[in-house]
């Protein structure tokens, strides 16, 4: 074992490192996919692996549990690749970086992939114990979920025969979640005619950002990179004509992107930067009580030709950055502090031929989420631009006489003393997919505490995972 020797509990940190070193970002499946494959064989456990990667291992019930009903346990394979910008890891062919800081696991440089490795992690011990009780387990990996839950998506539900499923994919330990929001994506695409323009080229860049889950975090107030670089173009339009070159922030839907680079032509550079530099000074006083870190850059480059965006698309891709809802749409008032609706531009991306914004919208009402879609598309044919939403994932809804969390909530108290708090999230969790798949499913989800996952500041609390593994092994003993 490596940097983690010698934390408890050890098997669960011997199984996460072996994935961490793995490279397994959303959509590449297969080393991470076959590494599970591989341990069941050695474990003599049968598994199944479908066409999208996911991987089911089934596990028989330990001596008097024969007759009781098998339980799910499921974590998600994928994890979101974000990084610094010092950093030169390659995720398509690099593991994470593993370090120990005080009370926490967290990786240099980049996310860590607890969210959810922690999670296959436990499972994995709990697969290869041959002391644990418990009834038959069906364990169950799926993937691409930080990218739309597509392998939950594509699970073929005939192959459980368990109504009780344990997602170990929560990431605050005194919490019992129960019920989270359903999604969808939603992408603009405008066209771009490239022109040829004659001046200097600047670059602005605003980084520095918190970033974070756009579910989880959406609330906290985070300052989204992208509309803030909206913000600063439209700004800059009473500063001097400009062109834009390109406009690039995010690379995750479902992460507050932390970064934008945007590329113009003026006609004098320098006094262009000297002209905006007073705003930006305004807008970093106004956020830094949110976003102590926030820094921006201005980079006045050489004159000369430069190939730019015609300026109708310029204008279309200008008032969308502008003027497009973002962040906390609606709060719910029958879920005190819980977001019910929001969106967040992750992704913009400029080619040559157009520019992309990618959306991820979120809602725990289906109507709700129907309405935020259908004032992006209004926005969409306004402005006459292309759009199209997809990857629509159901809402998990809440369970009333759940035999499950009763049982957890007892299992939980004889562990920590006192019952954890039973809520509602607005993040997306697998459970709502399954339970289409599955009728008439128990879900609860859990997990030890992790904070700022899907950024560079990703870190899981090492005792909060024992605490969670002993409380899920006792859960299972008590599922007769």
């Amino acid at each position: 074992m490596g940097k983690l020797s010698g934390l408890k509990p050890e098997r669960v940190f011997h199984y996460f490192e072996e994935i961490s070193a793995i490279p397994r970002g959303s959509g590449n499946m297969d080393g991470i996919a076959s590494y599970c494959m591989d341990f069941a064989e050695k474990q003599g456990l049968k598994a199944v692996r479908d066409d999208a990667d996911n991987v089911i291992i089934y596990k028989p019930a330990s001596k008097g549990y024969e007759n009781a009903e098998p339980v799910i346990l499921q974590g998600h394979l994928d994890m979101v690749c974000q990084k610094t910008e010092e950093s030169n890891i390659d995720f398509e062919k690099d593991g994470i970086a593993l370090m120990i800081e005080g009370d926490y696991v967290t990786a240099n440089g980049t996310t860590l992939g607890a969210d959810n490795g922690i999670a296959v992690a436990m499972v994995m011990a709990i697969l290869e114990d041959k002391e644990a009780k418990h009834p038959a387990i069906v364990a169950l990996f799926t993937t691409d979920e930080e990218i739309g839950m597509i392998g939950a998506g594509q699970l073929d539900g005939s192959l459980f025969s368990g109504k009780k499923l344990i997602n170990l994919d929560a990431e605050e330990p005194e919490l019992l979640t129960v019920s989270c929001a359903g999604g969808s994506d939603f992408v603009m695409e405008i066209p771009v005619q490239p022109e040829t323009m004659q001046g200097t080229r600047v670059t602005i860049t605003v980084k520095g950002l918190y970033g974070g889950h756009s579910g989880v975090e959406i609330h906290k107030g985070r300052v989204n990179a992208n509309v803030l670089m909206g913000r600063v173009l439209n700004f800059a339009k009473s500063v001097s004509d400009y062109r834009l070159i390109s406009v690039n922030g995010g690379d995750k839907a479902n992460a507050i992107p932390l970064l934008h680079k945007a590329e113009l032509v003026v006609g004098d550079g320098n006094a262009f930067a000297e002209a905006i530099t007073p705003y930006m000074e305004t807008v970093k006083a106004e956020i830094s009580d949110r976003e102590p870190g926030f820094i921006y850059e201005i980079s006045v480059g050489d004159e000369g030709v430069y190939a730019v965006m015609d300026q109708d698309a310029q204008d279309k891709v200008t008032f969308v950055l502008h003027a497009a809802p973002d962040g906390v749409q609606d709060m719910s008032v029958t879920i005190p502090e819980l977001v019910e609706t929001s969106l967040n531009m992750g992704i913009l991306i400029t080619e040559a031929d157009k520019v992309t914004m990618h959306f991820a919208l979120r809602s725990n009402k289906k109507t709700a989420l129907v309405a935020l879609e259908d004032k992006l598309l209004a926005m969409a044919k306004f402005a006459d631009v292309k759009a199209e939403t997809f990857g629509h994932y159901p809402p998990w809804e809440f369970k009333e006489n759940s035999d499950l969390q009763k049982l957890y909530k007892e299992t939980y108290k004889e562990k920590m003393g006192v019952e954890p708090k039973v809520v509602a999230i607005h993040a997306g969790l697998e459970c709502g997919v399954l339970s289409d798949k599955i009728p008439g499913l128990d879900c609860i989800a859990i997990g030890p505490e992790a904070k700022d996952v899907h950024t560079v500041h990703e870190a899981v609390r090492i005792s909060s995972i024992e605490e969670i593994y002993e409380i899920v092994k006792n859960l299972l003993k008590k599922c007769r």
